[in-house]
């Protein structure tokens, strides 16, 4: 059966299904086939939460669905109902409409809409940045976001975070503005269609040779290219991961150059023609270039470097279906690639597959490429028996982990939970936070205050063996699979790690002042160490350290709080602000422009080109503030360090613009701009820093960070008598008593 046809099949029978399921969807809630649990096709997300259906309240009909607090709310719990639609609709905007009805609630409700692809979330949005909360009666919200074309799944619902109870009912979905039962069905790409790898990609491998790594480190290479430069693969014409897994064994087969140069050809030509174009970017306006001189030393013979060249040169649309680049950002968009959650860790294609995506992202889209300072064809070379040859779980996510480490971005890490990770560096934790302090780890706080008698150890106790081993051995081991945009960044995120082990208790030398001990250290699990329980852990977003003296921390900032705030710093002759957190709130261009009596540039970013695959370009400088006669003319001191990361340090880089302002502490995490998701075979996530971003004059941010006026870092004294020298730093500087 032709490709075509399949194409007309299945898009007829996407529509049908499309018009069948909308009776099926239940958005009114009315389909209850047990009393008092969820209707039909409804699903509680969520714990701790009391999630049924209702009769008592409803908007119309017979039935709603309640949510309820529990009494003792724990930590990171909520009520949530959701259902999931499939993403069979062409359109380019989706809408959810609901209504809510609720009654002392003390947080937030709002609805909840979330779009995924292949790859993961692609769009979220659930209200809860609009604090609504109290008592209402029955009201009709709504929620828009955009409708990806690479969009597999639809997840509708309502959330109550916090306090309180909460009706739910009638819930309408519109794209394009037209009801969900008269929108138009998707056809969907060709790549779909191919299904003949979904178990698997069969190919094994034993232990390398010389030519073989040769052999499978161009191929990794050309497929990348092909992935990034053929129009028919921009098209979604072909599925690029099981067209890998069909060239993969014919190229390892024992046979001669000219017969693999044969067969490259072959599946080359395979892809059709392409047309050419004389278009060529703007050199003078190049910040990165594509670097493709290896498509001619790679030995792929005249006939095929011939094809090559045309593919180079071929003329593409601005986005494609691997590959497209945010609206209004530009940052890399990673669309289509298939998580493979199931995927057997003995699969060596699978392996590879998860190499060679990586490494070609970086190599076309990664705007910080030259910073990475190491030959990057030759670092896929070294990577590519450690991913032929790693044939269990543990290895495989251990190589990806070091390859992410070998990109040198802070926004590069393992973002989501590893079992098997977990069991190599140790799935259980101390409940004292560490940190390096003159360049030693110091107990500076505790994840879990309750525990902290029982672990025996003492904000100020210096760490200097764990299990017997020296601390040097222990940060030569860790660094491997510690990514981070600069030493010290890499220290703060390696820290944590150190007090991790499988066993009930850790085996501790400490110092503590002049006296040295060993202590035996319980482990909890995670359910009982939160690591996150500092984050941004401040009472309040302002004060006044002293009658003169405003103090903001952005951790805890909204933009709400303007009103009440300006009044209060205008009064002061200085300020502060302590930059060491994440904004909860963008700051740029609400509070910035406070500080300046002018607009300012403070920024430029460079954009990746989907046209011309590892091009990078300059935009126009960026600038915030307007003309402002009453800008705040007192002195502005900013607090940095390196948990001052992204959009804390695009936030800096535009405070630092203002008079008057001093900038106090230590290099920040090096990591600036948006951020581009990545999945990899295994449900690997990952990303990296998506675009870009510069100082108006050209001087970079990444790896660089926002530099201080003024160094000043804390001190093992200064830790153990409980003070903050860098605070204490800010106000001496503004000149108080």
């Amino acid at each position: 059966m032709s490709r075509k046809l399949l194409l007309h099949i299945l898009f007829l029978i996407c529509t049908s299904v499309a018009a069948q399921q909308n009776a099926d969807f239940n958005l009114d809630f009315e389909n209850v086939k047990t009393p008092q649990k969820l209707p039909a096709n409804w699903m509680q997300w969520g714990t701790g939460y009391q999630v049924i259906t209702d009769s008592s309240h409803k908007f119309e009909g017979a039935r709603s669905v309640l949510m309820k607090a529990p009494e003792d709310i724990k930590p990171g719990t909520f009520g949530c109902v959701a259902s999931t639609l499939p993403a069979i609709y062409e359109g380019s905007e989706i809408e959810l409409k609901g209504y809510l009805k609720f009654e002392n609630v003390v947080g937030s409700v709002g609805l909840m809409l979330r779009i995924d692809g292949n790859s993961g979330p692609l769009q979220f949005e659930n209200m809860q940045s609009q604090g609504i909360q109290g008592t209402q009666d029955w009201t009709q919200y709504s929620i828009k976001l955009p409708y990806s074309s690479n969009a597999t799944k639809i997840h509708v619902g309502a959330l109550l975070v916090g306090k309180g109870v909460v009706w739910v009912d009638h819930f309408e979905i519109f794209i394009d503005g037209k009801p969900l039962a008269q929108a138009p069905g998707r056809k969907p790409a060709a790549a779909l269609l191919d299904k003949e790898f979904d178990g698997g990609s069969g190919f094994t491998i034993s232990k390398l040779s010389p030519t073989q790594i040769d052999d499978l480190t161009n191929l990794g290479m050309l497929w990348g290219f092909l992935k990034y430069h053929h129009p028919a693969v921009a098209n979604g014409d072909y599925n690029w991961d099981y067209e890998l897994f069909r060239i993969l064994p014919k190229i390892m087969a024992n046979i001669s150059a000219t017969e693999k140069q044969r067969i490259i050809h072959q599946w080359i030509t395979k892809l059709g023609p392409v047309k050419t174009t004389s278009k060529q970017f703007d050199e003078s306006t190049a910040v990165l270039k594509p670097q493709l001189d290896w498509l001619k030393k790679a030995g792929f013979g005249k006939e095929v470097e011939t094809l090559l060249d045309s593919i180079q040169h071929a003329s593409r649309k601005d986005t494609g279906y691997y590959i497209a680049l945010q609206s209004g950002v530009g940052n890399p968009d990673f669309q289509n690639e298939n998580a493979y959650g199931q995927m057997s860790y003995q699969d060596a294609g699978m392996r590879l597959l998860g190499l060679f995506r990586y490494w070609n992202m970086i190599e076309y889209f990664f705007p910080y490429k030259p910073l990475i300072k190491e030959d990057w064809h030759a670092a896929l070379r070294e990577f590519v028996p450690k991913f032929a040859e790693a044939g269990d779980e543990t290895s495989y996510k251990l190589a990806t982990l070091e390859l992410i480490t070998r990109v040198k971005d802070t926004h590069a890490n393992v973002y989501n939970q590893s079992p098997s990770l977990d069991k190599y560096f140790g799935s259980r934790y101390s409940a004292a936070q560490l940190s390096f302090v003159e360049n030693k780890p110091i107990v500076t706080d505790f994840f879990n205050a309750s525990l902290s008698k029982q672990s025996g150890l003492e904000i100020g106790d210096v760490i200097e063996e764990v299990n017997g081993k020296k601390l040097g051995d222990i940060i030569k081991t860790q660094l491997r699979y510690t990514p981070g945009s600069n030493m010290s960044t890499r220290l703060k995120n390696l820290a944590p790690n150190m007090l991790r082990t499988n066993d009930s208790l850790l085996t501790i030398r400490i110092k503590r002042g002049t006296k040295t001990m060993n202590l035996k250290v319980p482990v909890y699990g995670q359910e009982q160490v939160n690591l996150y329980a500092n984050y941004n852990k401040k009472d309040t977003c302002f004060k006044l350290l002293q009658p003169d003296i405003a103090y903001l921390f952005p951790g805890k900032y909204k933009n709400s709080y303007l009103p009440k705030i300006l009044p209060e710093i205008s009064k002061t002759k200085g300020l502060i602000i302590d930059m060491r957190c994440y904004p909860s709130e963008f700051m740029v261009f609400t509070f910035a422009p406070y500080l300046l009596p002018e607009a300012r540039a403070f920024v430029k970013f460079t954009t990746g080109s989907v046209q011309s695959p590892g091009l990078f370009t300059f935009t126009p400088v960026l600038r915030t503030g307007a003309n402002n006669p009453d800008y705040y003319k007192g002195k502005v001191v900013l607090i940095v360090n390196e948990t001052t990361l992204s959009q804390a340090e695009y936030t800096s880089m535009a405070f630092s613009t203002a008079p008057n302002i001093t900038i106090i502490g230590s290099t920040t995490a090096a990591a600036d701009g948006n951020v581009s998701p990545i999945v990899l075979p295994g449900n690997i996530r990952t990303g990296i820093s998506g675009i870009g971003v510069y100082y108006p004059d050209g001087r970079e941010t990444q790896q660089v960070g926002i530099v201080p006026n003024v160094e000043v870092k804390p001190t093992i004294a200064g830790i153990q008598a409980g003070r903050d020298e860098l605070l204490e730093k800010a106000v001496q500087i503004l000149g108080a008593k």
